[in-house]
């Protein structure tokens, strides 16, 4: 049950960050939100304060942006305190127009468990904002918390998720699962009668080369709150689709027309490239991070690295001439290519790491095993029910697409060949290696801009939990299926698929997932508004698990 919480949750202890102190780094940040976007320009110097990542337990990443008349060298130093009295590690770092004037730095020699300050410094002498970052513990691990987000569209709304985050104060790492940006032009999604009007999108067309990719960067990375947040928390960050293109997959995309918008390959190149310049992130497409002897998270790619094309369902029912044609070639579909055996969504090479890395973890007696990936991995049925809601006064394609859905439920078949239900022998190897490390299987889901938990199981034995993060500011199933009210059709939801066990379907928001030895405490955090700059929250759902019962606790 959603409780209310009109006050903001406690910050942590004042040895992490003094409360005073964080407002002090994020002061600058959060005065931008007084000016329209529109009426700034990104200038010179440090022009996107500082962002930090891919922490360990001994390093971390550090991120600026400096713009200059040339290649630049900034210096930078990490320090244990605020004032930068006892500096640890420093080092030099280049800012070139060759990567958009991003510059990174690996920051060594730092110790476990441990909060630091960094700063850049400028040749002229002018200095970045101060960030805060931490490292990753080592050994014996009592608690660590992340705070987890996906879907965040700048055009419908305001990131109050990630205002909320960085006030809120008591997480340990920001991990983020993708859909950071979009590449929709103006006027597409949103579309003009939904956009927020003080949102206004650059470039305003759909991003497809370098150029656009890096200022559709840059002004996400302007927003106050995104700014805020990676200016007190490191984030280990993987993308979806629309860091590219919409249902992306290794050789193509839905939307991506090679015909007017040249080659996929061109454009998913520029895509990762200016990501990688934007974001504190290695180049690895998926890794692994140790958090103590508590849990290993596992970054995996979805979306690029190995994925085949996803099956369309009107495509499939396309000629069908009446509903006995639908559903003779529905089954048809259901026994024949989507069970393929061989059916990729990782990749070989990845899905080899995924198994060795989860004997890995269970061998070093981590407690938890934890997937940070973009698609659900759940399955998920429509419900038959959602027919009675369908009118004519919908859009004939949301109509098409929710009657196949519900007609391909019925005949067995999930509600999106975009998530790993669309790939099921991809999943049951993956599940399958969970089972035969003995892992603590926990799943982190974005993508659906909803929120899930699901336990799940393979072959009758149970491997584990997974949580789907709403989204930070795209719009979730409320939208298209307006006719049926959001409890219900999540009540509807959680009876048709027995792996789900809690579902919302109408709130933004973000999760606080607290790690303990003994458990893992899901928090859905779900904000009053997008339409207003604030961070207040409308409720919190709490869901957690019991270390090794691999169930849920509602």
């Amino acid at each position: 049950m959603i409780k209310n919480d009109s006050a903001h949750l406690p910050a942590r202890s004042p040895t992490d960050l003094s409360r005073r102190n964080l407002f002090r780094l994020a002061g600058a940040s959060a005065a931008l939100g007084t000016v329209p976007l529109a009426a700034r320009s990104f200038g010179s110097g440090f022009t996107h304060s500082v962002a930090s990542g891919e922490p360990h337990a001994d390093n971390v990443l550090l991120w600026t942006r400096y713009v200059a008349e040339a290649e630049t060298m900034v210096e930078w130093q990490v320090a244990e305190d605020v004032e930068f009295a006892r500096v640890v590690s420093e080092g030099s770092a280049t800012a070139s127009p060759n990567r958009d004037w991003c510059a990174k730095t690996i920051a060594n020699g730092l110790s476990p468990d441990t909060w630091y300050f960094y700063r850049f410094t400028a040749p002229d002498g002018t200095m970045s904002d101060t960030g805060r970052t931490r490292t990753l513990p080592q050994g014996p691990t009592g608690s660590f918390k992340l705070a987890v987000f996906s879907c965040s569209n700048f055009g419908f709304g305001y990131f109050n998720a990630y205002g909320h985050a960085a006030e809120a104060n008591d997480c340990d790492l920001a991990v983020h699962l993708g859909d950071y940006i979009y590449e929709y032009g103006a006027g597409t999604y949103p579309s003009q009668e939904q956009a927020h009007a003080l949102r206004a999108l650059h470039p305003d067309t759909e991003i497809v080369a370098l150029t656009d990719y890096r200022l559709r960067y840059a002004t996400y990375r302007a927003d106050p709150d995104l700014k805020r947040l990676h200016q007190v928390m490191p984030m280990i960050a993987v993308w979806d689709d629309h860091e590219t293109a919409n249902d992306s997959w290794k050789d193509g995309a839905q939307n991506h027309q090679s015909e007017t918008e040249g080659e996929w390959e061109a454009r998913k190149a520029a895509g990762k490239r200016a990501y990688r310049e934007w974001m504190p992130v290695s180049d690895e497409p998926y890794a692994a991070y140790d958090i103590g002897d508590l849990a290993t998270l596992l970054r995996l790619d979805t979306r690029l690295e190995g994925r085949e094309e996803q099956f369309s369902l009107a495509t499939i029912l396309s000629g069908s001439s009446d509903a006995d044609a639908a559903a003779a070639a529905l089954v048809n579909f259901r026994d024949g290519d989507w069970a393929d055996p061989d059916r990729q969504l990782l990749g070989a090479a990845q899905e080899q790491w995924l198994a060795e890395q989860l004997a890995a973890s269970k061998a070093r007696g981590a407690t938890w095993q934890i997937l940070a990936q973009q698609v659900l991995m759940g399955n998920l049925k429509t419900p038959p029910s959602i027919v009675s809601a369908i009118s004519s006064e919908m859009p004939e394609f949301i109509r098409t697409r929710l009657l196949a859905a519900a007609l391909a439920s019925q005949i067995g078949l999930p509600a999106n060949m975009d998530a790993w239900d669309g790939y099921p022998a991809a999943r049951a190897r993956a599940l399958a290696s969970s089972l035969e490390a003995d892992a603590n299987l926990l799943v982190l889901a974005g993508d659906t801009h909803n929120g899930w938990a699901f336990e799940l199981d393979h072959e009758g034995a149970k491997v584990g939990i997974e949580f789907g993060v709403p989204g930070v500011s795209s719009p979730g199933l409320e939208t298209n299926l307006s006719a049926i009210p959001p409890q219900d059709f999540a009540t509807a939801a959680v009876a048709a698929n027995d792996q789900l066990k809690w579902a919302d379907t109408a709130q933004r928001g973000y999760m606080s997932v607290e790690l303990t030895p003994e458990r893992a405490t899901n928090e859905f955090r779900f904000v009053d508004t997008i339409k207003t700059r604030s961070t207040r929250l409308a409720g919190i759902k709490r869901i957690s698990s019991e270390a090794g019962s691999r169930s849920l606790s509602i």
